[in-house]
């Protein structure tokens, strides 16, 4: 299944990537990509809390630093992980309608 998948580091999990349209695809192969995606958004959730605990590792940090340059650094990373969790949030749901082909 890696030829249907790519790493991406920023968000930390794999993402689909297709070279042909959906319906050009097999019933097999499109049921094992299915799979696949759903085990990989499973586990976005799981991805999620780990940046909200660096977020609350850091927002502790932050509440203890009194220098401005690294309090904007910290800000900076805190918006970061911030935005990796929404695009997470974003592929979790954006995506429900292909998890749900796989249960019919």
């Amino acid at each position: 299944m890696k030829e249907y998948f790519a790493f991406d580091y920023r968000l930390g999990i794999s993402l689909p990537e297709l070279i042909m349209e959906w319906d050009d695809y097999n019933k097999e192969i499109q049921e094992n990509i299915l799979f696949e995606w759903e085990k990989i958004r499973g586990s976005i959730p799981d991805r999620i809390i780990d940046l909200e605990d660096q977020i609350n590792y850091k927002q502790a940090q932050l509440s203890d630093e009194n220098d401005f340059v690294r309090s904007c650094q910290l800000n900076s990373e805190i918006a970061e992980l911030a935005s990796i969790i929404n695009d997470l949030w974003l592929w979790y749901r954006a995506n429900q309608n292909i998890s749900e082909k796989i249960h019919q």
